[in-house]
């Protein structure tokens, strides 16, 4: 429907079900309207309307969708040779204008970079011929509305626009029409397929706990003819721990969200195009446009914000024909939420049925085979896992942590996750920041945390966390053992009070049957008359020491020797704290600093 008005050059807006091919829809009039030296030889085109400056500019709202968007343009224009270049950020700028210098015929952008690279005089858009955004919702939205007319107005007044997206509310519909010439609104479905959701994706909503949740989604994961999967949640911190459990429980998975650097972004759904691993846990950056083939099943682990979140996240099953299935769990606290969007789409799920991960009908309805376990069987795990797939040097700028964040492939020393200088007694918030990772690279997991806590009472002054664990696979060694060491420093003014508050649990591996458990927890309590803050060099002393208990949870020494090194390192703490403190006033009938130590399952305890 949309390629006979759009190759006339008229101004379109295309509206159509995720999954139904939009990009091609753009794609092929875009390509038509580029010259290139195949239509000078062919007639059909003069000589002088060749050119090095792009003549097209499609423009996207994520990296991920720019990427793909490009890879679909060079394969349809493969016979022209048209030259297609993508131009996003956290990538170096040097090869994108090196690029630009050789000469490009159309460009597939977001607009941060575009708009840098226009600043500075190394992207010409005074021949663009035909301008298209993408997911036009998204980059029409007001956050976006500022970029998108910058970018407009650099571009000729005679052009074409066309926006293309799976939704299109009334008022962004308005704000097109003021940037386009006359434009036809297309909205295409078929005659038997009148809902807001393609008819060959079939949905189910279960109400879950958000602690059984993980169990859920690794029996979920085991279902009969399951293929590539993909796993959506709200925030980045839920995606690295999920994506991180998973791996825990034997399941390939990699993980895409905002605290990745680009490189492993891009690592993780290279890796799942390729099939090295097959399920991918991610946030919203990736529900708009990401097109794999294969992808039988999408679960919202959480409730997505609203109607168009929850269409474009089920828009990557069931694609182009294909069947697919989509699950959502919906925690008690997000059924309002989740109402709202049954109601907008009209889905008749109004009332999800309570569903735990030994539910019954939750095995009849996905066909989950009987018996089926919170963990992939050892003979099922033929993945080769996302470190089989090599981290692409982009030469990142910016970002958080260059090619990883959390959830990313592991670092490479020094750790990221050692707290700089200043970290330990910095934070004042009433909140917890937990940075975690996972080596993927070795048969042992480990983990390590450093948390921050700041407690609400007016004798609290605060909680420092300091903490590692390591999990050995007990099908590797005999003697494997699972270890959790913390350190958590807490600091009281005035009168010295007991702190009921303060949670000195160790994390263990739950699934490692038959391991030795040693456990290990010291607080150290700091108590003064009146608060006092840790200088630069206590700081920096307690950076080091947390680096060292780190690499002391990954060592594989006796447990006597652990346990020892372990008291070694509280001794440290407890100098520093001592020498923090010798300035301070001392608190009646309280000892400056004060050490507990609870130990479980070592040696001789």
């Amino acid at each position: 429907m949309t390629l006979p008005v759009a190759l006339s050059g008229s101004d379109v807006i295309g509206q159509a079900k995720t999954g139904t091919g939009k990009t091609l829809g753009f794609g092929l009039p875009l390509l038509e309207r580029v010259t290139v030296p195949a239509d000078v030889e062919a007639g059909r085109a003069q000589p002088e309307q060749l050119t090095d400056a792009p003549q097209a500019l499609v423009v996207v709202p994520t990296r991920e969708l720019c990427t793909q968007v490009t890879n679909d343009l060079l394969t349809a224009g493969k016979v022209r040779n048209v030259r297609v270049l993508a131009i996003y950020g956290g990538r170096a700028y040097e090869p994108q204008v090196e690029a630009l210098k050789k000469g490009v015929d159309v460009i597939v952008g977001t607009p941060g970079r575009l708009l840098d690279l226009a600043g500075q005089k190394k992207l010409n858009l005074k021949h663009i011929k035909a301008l298209v955004l993408d997911e036009a919702d998204e980059m029409l939205d007001l956050g976006f509305l500022p970029d998108v007319e910058k970018i407009m107005n650099m571009l000729p007044a005679r052009r074409q626009t066309m926006l293309f997206s799976a939704t299109m509310p009334g008022a962004v519909i308005g704000l097109a029409r003021r940037y386009m010439s006359q434009p036809t609104h297309i909205r295409a479905t078929a005659p038997d397929d009148e809902g807001a959701t393609v008819r060959n994706t079939a949905q189910f909503i279960y109400r879950a706990h958000n602690m059984d949740k993980p169990e859920l989604v690794a029996r979920i994961l085991q279902a009969d003819g399951r293929g590539l999967a993909m796993v959506f949640c709200r925030t980045k911190r839920t995606a690295a721990d999920l994506a991180d459990q998973l791996q825990q429980r034997g399941f390939a998975s990699g993980a895409v969200h905002g605290d990745l650097g680009q490189g492993a972004r891009e690592q993780a759904l290279r890796a799942f195009r390729n099939g090295k691993v097959d399920v991918l846990v991610c946030t919203d950056v990736a529900a708009r446009g990401i097109d794999v083939e294969g992808v039988t099943h999408v679960i919202n682990y959480q409730s997505p914000e609203d109607e168009k979140t929850y269409l474009h996240r089920i828009g990557r099953t069931g694609r182009a024909g294909a069947k697919g299935i989509a699950i959502t769990l919906v925690d008690w606290d997000d059924i309002p939420r989740w109402q709202l969007i049954n109601k907008a789409l009209d889905l008749g799920f109004g009332n999800p049925p309570e569903t735990y991960s030994t539910s019954p009908h939750l095995f009849e309805e996905l066909n989950i085979p009987a018996g089926t376990k919170g963990v992939l069987p050892r003979s099922e795990r033929t993945r080769a896992g996302l470190a089989a797939e090599e981290v692409e040097d982009l030469g990142e700028t910016g970002g958080r942590g260059g090619a990883r964040g959390r959830g990313g492939p592991p670092p490479t020393p020094p750790s990221p996750h050692t707290p700089p200088p200043g970290s330990v007694a910095r934070h004042a918030v009433a909140e917890d920041h937990t940075f975690s990772h996972a080596d993927r690279a070795h048969p042992t997991q480990v983990k390590d945390s450093f948390t921050v806590r700041q407690l609400g009472t007016a004798k609290a002054v605060g909680v420092r966390n300091q903490a590692g664990a390591v999990s050995v696979g007990c099908s590797v060694d005999a003697h494997c053992r699972s270890v959790a060491l913390s350190f958590q420093i807490v600091t009281l003014a005035g009168q010295n009070t007991h702190l009921n508050a303060v949670n000195l649990s160790n994390a263990t591996n739950e699934h490692c049957d038959g391991c030795q458990t040693l456990a290990g927890a010291y607080q150290f309590v700091v108590s003064t008359a009146r608060p006092f803050t840790l200088d630069a060099t206590a700081q920096r002393k307690l950076a080091d020491i947390h680096r060292r208990l780190d690499d002391l949870t990954r060592s594989k020494i006796p447990a006597a020797d652990l346990k020892a090194q372990a008291d070694s390192l509280a001794a440290e703490v407890t100098a520093v704290l001592h020498d923090a403190v010798a300035g301070a006033p001392k608190a009646p009938d309280a000892p400056a600093v004060a050490v507990h130590r609870h130990l479980d399952g070592w040696p001789g305890h």
